[in-house]
């Protein structure tokens, strides 16, 4: 994914946001560059999490 997508809340120009992507993922790897790609579970559960979060605001419905 290309875009980036911010919550309004807290959104200040110029500044690093929390977002709903998965730039943590990238971040993690980067940091940890033995890890032969293997993430661990809590890495997973957040990217699934942000995902599920991202889904339901868009949609205004519950992930299922």
């Amino acid at each position: 994914d290309s875009s980036r997508f911010w919550p309004l809340e807290g959104y200040e120009a110029g500044k690093s946001q929390p977002s709903y992507d998965k730039q943590f993922v990238r971040d993690w790897l980067k940091a940890n560059p033995d890890s032969d790609f293997n993430l661990p579970q809590d890495v997973i559960d957040k990217t699934i999490a942000k995902y599920k979060e991202a889904y339901e605001m868009l949609t205004g419905t519950a992930f299922a």
